[in-house]
C-alpha cells in the first residue's frame, strides 16, 4: 500500500494570526504532506527538537530541507499592483494626474505590440514569484493580448484584469464603451475567477461601461477593483466629470460616483482610498466594499512615491473596512512586499501610530488578503491542511525572542531599498520551487 510522502522544511517560522497575533518558532520545521495524487498540504509545525523525535525514521537527504538562517513566512499577497506599470516606476514623481500622463499612458501604449508584452509579462511575473508575491490582484493594459500573457505566466491566486479606459483618456489607449465591454466580457468568460474588472478609474470610464460590467460581474461573482480617492486634485477631477451625467449629477461624493455605478461590494477592491469623508466610510462599510493601502506609492517624494498622503489605517477599522496593503507598481517604486511593510511602519510611525507593528504589516501582506479574496481557507498562512504556499527569506543574524523583534531585525538589515528583492531564498508554490 502507497503512503504519503513527507517533506520537512526546517528554519525559523512566522505564522500570521491577525493584527497582534503571529506564531513563532526559533528554529521550527514546517512538515508537508504530499498525496498519491500530487496534492501538497501542510501537515503541521513543531519545534525541531520535537520533529526529531516524532519523526526520526521519516527524515532523510532527500526530503529534509535546511534553511539554518532563513525565515519561513506564507507567500505575498500584494493587492493592488499594475504589471504594466514596472518600467516607470522610477520615473519622476510630482503628481499623480502628471505622473500618468507624462509617463504611465505612453508606457502602457507600448503594449499594443504582442511581442512586446509577451516579453515583458514573462520577466515581470517571474520576477513576482522571486519577490515572493503568492496572491493578490493585478491591473494589465487594455490590451486583451497583453491580458492573455500575463494569465499564461503568473504563478499564484493573483486576479488580473484588463483596464477599461473610455473617456478622458490619450488616443492610443482609448476605447469605445462597446469595445470596453466586450473586452470584459471576453475576460469573464475566458478567465472566469482569475479575472477581475478593471475599469481603471472614474475618471477614465465613463459610468454606462462601468455599470453594465459591473453588473456582469457581480452575475458572474466575479471581483471589481478600482481606484478611489488619491489625491484631493483627482476627487475634485472626478466630482466636476460627473456633473455632465445625469443619473450622477447629485453626487455628493467620489464613492457616491462609484456606488451607483455598482462598483462597491463584498467582492469590491478599491486602491489608496487616502481623503475620504465620513459618510464615504459608512458607505464603504454598509457595502463591504474592501481597501487596499499603498504606503510605498504614496509617500512622500523624497521617498519615491507620489505624495498623495497617509492611509489613516485607524480609521478605516473603527468602521469595520476589510483593509489590506498593496506594492500599487509602478506608483510603488519597489516590487518586494517587504519593502511596502518598511514603509507602512515607517510612515504610520512618524505620525505616532503605535499600532503599525511588523507583526500587523506581516498580516496585511499576506492572511488579510487571502481572506479579501476569500482564499483563505487553503493559503495566506501555514496552518495545517493549506496548500504549501511559503517565501524563505535571508535571516538576521542573532538570536529572536519573538515575531515582532525578528521581522524588525530583518527587515531592517536592508539598507538598500533595491536589496528587498534579493532577501527571497526560496519561494514554494503548492510544494513546488519556483
Amino acid at each position: 500500500m502507497a503512503t504519503r510522502k513527507l517533506t520537512f522544511y526546517r528554519a525559523a517560522i512566522l505564522n500570521p494570526k491577525d493584527d497582534k497575533t503571529c506564531e513563532f518558532w526559533a528554529d521550527g520545521v514546517l512538515v508537508s504532506e504530499t498525496s498519491q495524487k500530487g496534492v501538497s498540504r501542510i501537515k503541521e509545525i513543531l519545534p525541531y527538537r520535537e520533529a526529531c523525535e516524532k519523526y526520526v525514521e521519516d527524515f532523510g537527504n532527500s526530503n529534509l530541507f535546511e534553511f539554518r538562517h532563513g525565515v519561513i513566512v506564507p507567500g505575498f499577497f500584494d493587492m493592488h499592483f499594475h504589471w504594466v506599470q514596472d518600467d516607470v516606476r522610477l520615473m519622476p514623481k510630482d503628481s499623480l494626474l502628471q505622473w500618468l500622463e507624462k509617463y504611465t499612458f505612453p508606457t502602457e501604449a507600448k503594449y499594443a505590440a504582442k511581442s512586446y508584452a509577451r516579453s515583458h509579462a514573462k520577466k515581470f511575473f517571474h520576477r513576482l514569484s522571486k519577490a515572493g508575491t503568492l496572491g493578490g490582484a493585478c491591473y494589465s493594459s487594455v490590451h486583451d493580448h497583453a491580458l492573455d500573457y500575463a494569465m499564461s505566466e503568473v504563478k499564484g491566486d493573483i486576479l488580473i484584469g484588463n483596464v477599461l479606459m473610455t473617456m478622458q483618456s490619450p488616443k492610443s489607449l482609448q476605447q469605445t464603451s462597446r469595445d470596453a465591454i466586450k473586452s470584459a466580457q471576453r475576460g469573464m468568460r475566458k478567465y472566469k475567477h482569475r479575472y477581475v474588472l478593471t475599469p481603471r478609474f472614474a475618471i477614465a470610464t465613463d459610468p454606462h461601461t462601468m455599470r453594465t460590467t459591473a453588473l456582469e460581474a457581480n452575475r458572474r461573482k466575479i471581483f471589481k477593483q478600482s481606484h478611489l480617492s488619491e489625491t484631493p486634485a483627482e476627487i475634485k477631477y472626478v466630482m466636476e466629470l460627473y456633473k455632465q451625467f445625469p443619473a450622477y449629477k447629485s453626487a455628493k461624493s467620489y464613492t457616491e460616483i462609484y456606488h451607483r455605478a455598482g462598483m462597491l461590494g463584498a467582492r469590491s477592491l478599491m486602491g489608496h482610498a487616502i481623503h475620504l469623508k465620513p459618510t464615504e466610510l459608512k458607505l464603504l462599510k454598509s457595502t463591504k466594499t474592501a481597501l487596499v493601502h499603498c504606503p510605498s506609492s504614496n509617500a512622500p517624494l523624497r521617498e519615491k512615491g507620489l505624495g498623495s498622503g497617509l492611509f489613516d489605517f485607524r480609521k478605516i477599522e473603527r468602521q469595520g473596512i476589510r483593509w489590506a496593503l498593496g506594492s500599487d507598481i509602478g506608483g510603488g517604486p519597489f516590487l518586494s512586499m517587504l519593502d511596502v511593510m518598511r514603509s507602512f511602519v515607517q510612515q504610520h510611525g512618524r505620525k505616532g501610530r503605535q499600532q503599525a507593528t511588523f507583526v500587523k504589516a506581516l498580516y496585511r501582506a499576506t492572511l488579510a488578503g487571502a481572506e479579501i479574496l476569500e482564499v483563505a481557507h487553503r493559503t495566506g498562512s501555514l496552518d495545517a491542511g493549506k496548500e504549501v504556499n511559503f517565501v524563505v527569506l535571508k535571516g538576521p543574524s542573532g538570536t529572536h525572542k519573538d515575531a515582532e523583534g525578528l521581522l524588525k531585525k530583518l527587515i531592517g538589515q536592508v539598507a538598500k531599498r533595491a536589496d528587498f528583492d534579493k532577501q527571497v531564498l526560496a519561494t514554494y508554490w503548492q510544494g513546488r520551487t519556483l
